[in-house]
């Protein structure tokens, strides 16, 4: 198996967060954005719609979507367990991660889009990116009270979730958000979960 992606890219780093959590060396290929290599028809192969991450299966076929991906590889390599044990657990656990991906995950990726240089020559809306900023203190307050007492999100060790909001974090510095700082109990979460080995191990290209 080998995974492509672009580590500068938040999906990709969701991703190698999981990965290094686990302890899985599974070999990473770059695709340089910078130089359009996810425009090329020898990468356009392998997802269509140019995106990354995507896992390369040794029979030949890709699986795509981060979360796809990261579910896939749960399958593989059950222990140490990131998604949950139970049916309830895994639910628990997918309803928090999805809750982080669409209200700030996702929003910090707009912002992102429709503001930075690097996307100029595309279809950039500054309002979007305004709406999805005056959207997050709402969500960072909810997200605060569900932390309170907790040393990750949803258990007593990491999960998938975690690894979503550590990303949707470092992405968020790059807009100048920073999502936890006046937020008593994500700020404890930020700064616990920064000094994990898996942060260490991977190349987050701040």
């Amino acid at each position: 198996m080998k995974i492509l992606d672009f580590a500068m890219a938040p999906n990709p780093i969701k991703l190698r967060l999981y990965c290094a959590e686990k302890g899985l060396n599974i070999p990473f290929g770059n695709v340089d954005f910078k130089k359009g290599e996810h425009r090329q028809p020898g990468f356009l192969k392998k997802n269509p719609l140019g995106a990354v991450p995507v896992l390369g299966l040794e029979n030949g076929s890709y699986l795509t979507e981060s979360l796809v991906i990261m579910e896939y590889l749960e399958e593989l390599y059950p222990e140490p367990c990131m998604i949950g044990r139970t049916p309830l657990e895994r639910a628990y656990t997918r309803q928090i991660e999805r809750f982080i991906e669409l209200n700030i995950f996702n929003p910090v990726a707009q912002i992102f889009f429709h503001t930075q240089p690097f996307f100029s020559d595309k279809n950039q809306v500054f309002a979007i990116a305004d709406a999805a900023r005056a959207k997050l203190p709402v969500v960072l307050e909810l997200l605060d009270l569900k932390l309170n007492g907790r040393e990750f999100v949803t258990a007593n060790t990491p999960t998938i979730a975690d690894c979503t909001l550590f990303a949707a974090c470092i992405h968020a510095k790059r807009v100048d958000i920073d999502l936890g700082i006046q937020y008593k109990n994500i700020k404890h979460w930020h700064h616990s979960f920064s000094q994990r080995n898996s942060v260490k191990r991977i190349n987050l290209e701040l």
